[in-house]
């Protein structure tokens, strides 16, 4: 028996290859360019890619416009909405931590894709090969679509061309001077905002013009972009962020390295990208050609919220009464609403230890959330565990996952930690594709709730209720807990400074591993919450976008804040519960309140609050002494014969 594959089907996987290699290196090159010279983590670029496919389509359907003009006319029109999107809203955040632009360029991708989904639906469109590339040729081995290898000859050259302009020509030079010292390139009276705005156009016309070529060979449709952005991303830090020339080659590498898995071993196929990714940057952290990793601006995503304007005794207050409407919630709310807005609550506490309080961007929480899930719903229905040892369960299994995890990704730092932690989800998310137990799309459905140490009954709506919300403010305090300890301080102090707190002597990796286990044992106990609750594991809860959730609800209500996270799932979940009906319009108001907390608010709801009543008494307290100290000169000079 043959180990190697026919030569018709080797060569097939290799042609295909090639052809999503070409469309990896068009998109990672625009990324690149994007983040190179702007700083800019653009996830709006698998939309904007879409966008390209779309106007095609509609530029041939409603204008009667072929193949040929659309090639020129769909990256122009798309990088002019790119040129408005980087003059009214990039342009603001450029001295901001990156993940900012990330955050908002996210927002778009939703407004996008929404808006698409609700005017074309969610089905696919076909756009006809044209016929001057319709024909082919017979191989002795394969057969060969013209129009295929037109897409990898056209690709290649502009992806070259591209390279060539920015590393070898004086326009290149102004380009990365512009970018670096603006100041000085300024001073020789070069247009720097006028620089900056064509190459984020530029950037995206690229994307667009993949999504045009793309259009005869894949289906048109709103999530196009969504399903391919996730691995360009991986390519482009495979190859080191802003490096053109990584990206290209990465992007063609790694199209290859896909086709030849299908060939040889189809179940990692959907995941050779992110085992490569990992590989790498456990050998070489800035990437294949990264020089450096990138360093963000001089800015802090996320900080703490002070409340010390509050007296002890009001916030004590404010601590009862929630707990009291968390116990009356029932009585006013469907019981099974108010334990999603339970679950939500401690799943974006969680992250936002993290993120609030270590400074750490996640995107892989949703492998924590979703394999606690199925863990919990395994145990529980198959194995006849107690629910609550079925919780615990999840926290062992999701413990032992975060320690990996973390120590694979804690080492990184910025976009790097974030990308480790998305290809490392992105892992757990195709295993649990394929996995038997899982049962796919179908997950593990009538999950009993069982009775508690086997006494009480969870089948009850509001005895599961209570049982939830004791677990979640256990949780809650937990988290509360850790943010005021000497740890706690410890953290906030190496996310403000890292290379300060390692000077007094303190272990940083350590502390952030730490902090990042804690994290992902909290994030299981909500996710296994969520199976009972539910009587459902599914793949819903261990995709990316579960992450996205939690990133929605901590800056919502205020990352760094220990109850916006809180305020911010009960808003999620009430927008889901109740917009349900609205459709695609929900991904639109998820991507609007990324948008205005970037734009707007960028503390939160909480967090403004907190700021602007801190800094009223601030100012109150300000004019008070000066008056009090002349009150004290004042009595004294009196009181002198």
């Amino acid at each position: 028996m043959s180990f190697m594959p026919p030569l018709p089907v080797l060569a097939g996987q290799l042609l295909i290859g090639l052809i999503n290699g070409s469309f990896y290196a068009l998109l990672s090159l625009g990324l690149a360019i994007i983040f190179g010279l702007l700083q800019i983590v653009n996830f709006a670029h698998g939309a904007q890619y879409m966008m390209g496919a779309l106007c095609s389509y509609v530029l041939l359907t409603w204008l009667g416009v072929g193949y040929w003009p659309a090639l020129i006319l769909a990256p122009l029109i798309v990088g002019s909405f790119g040129v408005v999107l980087e003059r009214v809203f990039i342009r603001h955040l450029y001295h901001l931590h990156h993940m900012y632009g990330m955050l908002l360029t996210f927002g778009f991708a939703l407004v996008i894709e929404g808006c698409v989904r609700q005017r074309m639906g969610s089905s696919g469109n076909t756009y006809p090969v044209p016929s001057a590339l319709a024909g082919g040729w017979k191989l002795a081995f394969t057969y060969l679509p013209a129009y295929r290898l037109w897409v990898i000859g056209i690709s290649l050259t502009v992806c070259l061309a591209t390279w060539y302009l920015i590393e070898k020509t004086r326009l290149g030079s102004v380009l990365r001077a512009a970018t670096e010292r603006p100041d000085l390139t300024r001073s020789f009276g070069i247009n720097v905002p006028k620089l900056v705005m064509l190459t984020y156009g530029f950037g995206v016309a690229l994307a667009a013009l993949a999504g045009t070529m793309a259009a005869p060979i894949y289906s048109i449709n709103a999530q196009m972009g969504s399903e391919i952005i996730i691995v360009v991303f991986a390519v482009v830090v495979i190859g080191g962020m802003g490096s053109i020339k990584g990206a290209i080659i990465s992007g063609f590498g790694l199209g290859i390295a896909e086709g030849l898995t299908k060939t040889f071993y189809p179940q990692a196929s959907t995941t050779i990208v992110f085992v490569i990714m990992v590989l790498v940057l456990l050998l070489r952290p800035a990437g294949l050609f990264g020089t450096s990793e990138q360093q963000a601006p001089n800015s802090s995503l996320s900080g703490d919220v002070s409340l010390d304007f509050m007296n002890v005794a009001v916030r004590r207050t404010l601590v009862a009464v929630s707990i009291a409407a968390g116990l009356a919630a029932p009585f006013v709310v469907y019981p099974v609403f108010g334990m999603k807005v339970l679950c939500f609550a401690l799943f974006a506490s969680a992250f936002n230890l993290l993120l609030g309080f270590g400074g750490l961007m996640s995107f892989g929480h949703a492998a924590f959330y979703g394999t606690a899930s199925y863990v919990a719903a395994y145990t529980v229905k198959t194995m006849g565990f107690d629910p609550m040892f079925g919780i615990l369960a999840a926290m062992t299994v999701v413990g032992m996952m975060g320690l990996a995890f973390g120590y694979l990704a804690i080492r990184r730092h910025g976009i790097y930690f974030a990308m480790v932690t998305l290809a490392l989800a992105q892992m757990v998310y195709f295993f649990a594709v394929q996995a038997p137990f899982t049962h796919n799309d179908e997950g593990i459905q009538g999950v009993p709730r069982g009775h508690l140490f086997g006494l009480i009954n969870l089948e009850n709506q509001l005895t599961m209720y209570y049982f939830v919300f004791a677990i979640v403010l256990l949780g809650l305090i937990t988290i509360w807990r850790i943010v005021n300890s000497p740890f706690g301080y410890v953290l906030k102090s190496v996310r403000e400074n890292e290379a300060r707190a390692i000077s007094l002597g303190y272990d940083t990796d350590r502390c952030k591993l730490l902090a990042f286990v804690l994290s992902a044992v909290l994030a299981a106990v909500a996710g296994a919450l969520d199976a009972l609750v539910f009587q459902l594991a599914s793949l819903t809860n261990v995709h990316w976008s579960m992450s996205g959730h939690a990133l929605l609800m901590s800056i919502l209500g205020g990352v760094g804040t220990l109850s916006g996270p809180i305020l911010g799932a009960i808003i999620v979940a009430g927008m889901e519960n109740y917009l349900a009906s609205l459709g695609s319009w929900v991904n639109i108001v998820h991507g609007m309140i990324f948008i205005g907390c970037v734009m707007v608010f960028r503390r939160g709801i909480v967090g403004e609050i907190a700021f602007r009543l801190g800094a009223r008494r601030s100012v109150s307290r300000s004019r008070r002494e000066p008056a009090a100290a002349s009150g004290a000169i004042a009595a004294s000079l009196s009181s002198q014969p």
